[in-house]
């Protein structure tokens, strides 16, 4: 049996942290829209500033670091994935059109038997 802790306890200098990332992002996307008459380029420096900075104090916060190490582990993991070649790849794809073209014949052919029982052997309707 495993014994896996889960830790949700977070000190209030990391809350403060977030809060002011919150503050920030808020903050540049204001300044983007206020800075209208400045010129474009005044305008999108404030907001790459601003969420650049916002960046940056989200990653010195302790939910920034543990974002960091579950990018790294799931970096290490793409790594270790065996991607299919191209042949591969191409044989699969061919599978699935000829089982989905297979498959729509199947339901067409249900479709007309079903309607041919009920409409004309049953029910009578088409003279």
């Amino acid at each position: 049996m495993s014994t896996s802790q889960v830790e949700t306890v977070s000190s209030g200098a990391d809350k403060a942290k977030l809060a002011v990332v919150i503050a920030l992002v808020l903050a540049s996307v204001a300044g983007f829209y206020l800075l209208a008459k400045q010129g474009v380029w005044v305008q999108w420096a404030a907001l790459i500033v601003g969420l650049a900075v916002a960046a940056g104090v989200f990653l010195v916060s302790e939910p920034g670091k543990q974002f960091v190490a579950f990018a790294k582990d799931s970096w290490k993991e793409v790594k270790k994935v065996v991607w299919p070649t191209r042949k591969e790849t191409m044989q699969m794809t061919a599978y699935v059109f000829a089982f989905v073209v297979v498959m729509a014949l199947f339901l067409w052919l249900t479709d007309k038997t079903l309607e041919w029982v009920l409409y004309d052997l049953i029910l009578g309707w088409r003279k």
